[in-house]
């Protein structure tokens, strides 16, 4: 058992300045990630309509560069958290962006749809691996007292991006100032922006201390960590038989690796397969202004965030995670039913949806950061972002064929079907980490005995 419990941390000691200034750029620094990959996931839905009338895109076509930038992330995702895993998170955290900045100016040049395809593809890949190199790299500088706020700020920064993405590609739609060429670069800006603010980020003390370097560690600790955290620090065991990807399968994590990849995916799938396509899925519920309502519905999905990042220190992780899944869910069987009863009942239900579904993809920031031990936390978060990404690339893919051949009824109760998954399992699996250390919450004998006995938890 891990000698590190919540019971025994000691009181807050006040942050330096220049602790508590680096904490928020850090912060802000990933967040900036999240915002770039919103940005890109956000633009592509707007402007798949002129894309498909310009390139003459067949539905296989539509569906696979509405998923491009999914399907690089499911490569990305895995193969930038074992490179952070292996050399560090400090020179992973520039190149990533480095090579995200390559394919985003590509997107001003590309006049056919597989070029288009293979840039999102890369740029899919350097915002994956961003994922699961930012999050650990925060998780790991973060007091464990604000470790879930700080790790819930990065899904507001994500749906910021996607909602400035969506609100930018509709005023250029609808004014005809630009064309999609344009809109998909627009995201060369933010790249560049975080890219060289990146520049001078420290290396992460635990994986120093992972890898046997404790004198680098503590001195960047002192420097940079909350006093706190200093103890929690020293905790950190050497990586000397990490076994990578097969130790998330062992014993000690099985049910870790089950329970983030599951709930990561059956969030996103039902948001990404909605949401890229959100214009031409309210316009054929009966909608004639699609645009607006979807504009609406992404922004009430940054509320959705912004409420999970003020609540997860007060109310704990559970309560965020598991009862936003079935409201979720209800609201989808409704639209299923009902879509022909009232448009006005149509919206109100993919607005209930977007808020409760915010709420609870949020918490996939927080959980992947803290059940993986430092030695395999990147490669875990990053295998948690392939696996949500299969979910959320076949979604996006399959929902253009599944509307025309099988209907919206259908389609949406696949999606309904999904979420109530989810639900069963996050109420069967999730754990309670609040205000508990990383030492702790990823010990592997912690791990095991908070995901065999969550349940019986929830109901004392």
């Amino acid at each position: 058992m891990s000698q590190h419990t919540s019971a025994q941390i000691p009181p807050a000691r006040a942050m330096s300045d220049k602790q508590r200034k680096f904490i928020i750029k850090l912060t802000a620094l990933i967040s900036g990630g999240m915002l770039i990959d919103g940005f890109i996931l956000g633009a592509i839905g707007i402007v798949m309509p002129a894309i498909t009338h310009d390139l003459q895109l067949s539905l296989a076509w539509q569906g696979l560069i509405g998923a491009s930038a999914l399907i690089g992330i499911f490569i990305g995702g895995p193969l930038g958290g074992y490179l952070a895993d292996k050399i560090g998170r400090k020179p992973m955290f520039t190149l990533d962006l480095a090579i995200f900045l390559v394919g985003s100016v590509a997107q001003f040049f590309v006049t056919e749809g597989w070029q288009l395809f293979a840039v999102r593809v890369l740029m899919g890949v350097a915002i994956g691996a961003d994922y699961s190199i930012g999050w650990p790299l925060l998780a790991e500088f973060a007091p464990a007292r604000l470790r879930g706020k700080l790790l819930c700020i990065q899904e507001v920064g994500w749906y910021v991006g996607y909602l400035l993405s969506y609100a930018s590609g509709y005023v250029l739609t609808i004014s005809h100032t630009a064309n999609w060429n344009v809109i998909l670069g627009l995201s060369t800006i933010p790249t560049v922006i975080v890219l060289l603010a990146r520049l001078g980020t420290p290396e992460s003390p635990r994986w120093l201390m992972s890898k046997g370097r404790r004198k680098e560690a503590l001195a960047l600790a002192d420097e940079y960590m909350d006093p706190e955290e200093r103890g929690d620090l020293e905790a950190t065991p050497k990586a000397s038989n990490s076994r990578g990807f097969l130790q998330l399968f062992s014993p000690e994590y099985i049910k870790a690796t089950v329970f983030v990849s599951v709930f990561w995916i059956c969030n996103v799938t039902p948001y990404f397969a909605i949401g890229t396509f959100v214009p031409a899925v309210l316009e054929h519920l009966g909608l004639e202004d699609g645009l607006t309502a979807g504009l609406g519905i992404n922004a009430i999905a940054v509320l959705g965030t912004l409420i999970a990042a003020a609540l997860i220190e007060k109310v704990g992780r559970r309560k965020l995670a598991i009862p936003p899944y079935g409201v979720a869910t209800l609201s989808l069987l409704v639209v299923a039913f009902f879509y022909e009863a009232s448009p006005m009942v149509t919206v109100i239900c993919f607005l209930t949806f977007s808020l409760a579904n915010a709420i609870s993809t949020t918490l996939t920031g927080v959980y992947p950061g803290e059940v993986f031990p430092t030695e395999i936390r990147g490669v875990g978060v990053g295998f948690a972002t392939a696996t949500s990404r299969i979910g959320a690339a076949g979604g996006t893919f399959f929902l253009p064929f599944c509307m025309t051949q099988y209907g919206i009824t259908t389609t949406v109760l696949i999606a309904a079907g999904i979420s109530l998954f989810g639900w069963v399992v996050s109420y069967l699996l999730a754990p309670e980490t609040k205000g508990k250390r990383l030492s702790e919450t990823s010990a592997p004998s912690a791990t095991t005995r908070q995901f065999s006995a969550s349940s019986l938890e929830a109901n004392r």
